[in-house]
């Protein structure tokens, strides 16, 4: 594909990165697990120089690129997909229920 085809089509990498980081630093300072009680986890000793508290959020550009482009897809599928559906109940308005709806299958098709 051609990528100034594509540049206005896809989420902004910056706000993506600026998501991301968002979320890590919420899991750093509770603890990084954001799973609970029934996490499993893994007992490392971390280097003294890579503490959870030192190290810094940061994404390689090329791995931007590819979530915001995954993004893109999953929801232009979701959008899809519930269209089809507010279509098949005659509405031409996409309602929160569409969504509801295809997004157990949609989630588990990605």
């Amino acid at each position: 594909m051609d990528e100034e085809a594509t540049r206005g089509e896809t989420f902004d990498p910056d706000l993506i990165h600026a998501i991301f980081k968002l979320v890590w630093s919420r899991r750093g300072d509770r603890g990084g697990g954001g799973g609970g009680p029934d996490e499993d986890a893994i007992d490392v000793e971390p280097v003294p120089e890579t503490s959870r508290r030192n190290r810094s959020a940061t994404a390689n550009a090329s791995a931007l690129k590819v979530s915001c482009e995954l993004l893109r897809i999953f929801v232009t599928e979701a959008v899809q997909r519930s269209a089809f559906i507010a279509e098949a109940e005659g509405t031409i308005t996409i309602e929160p229920t569409h969504l509801e709806r295809v997004l157990p299958q949609l989630l588990l098709d990605f």
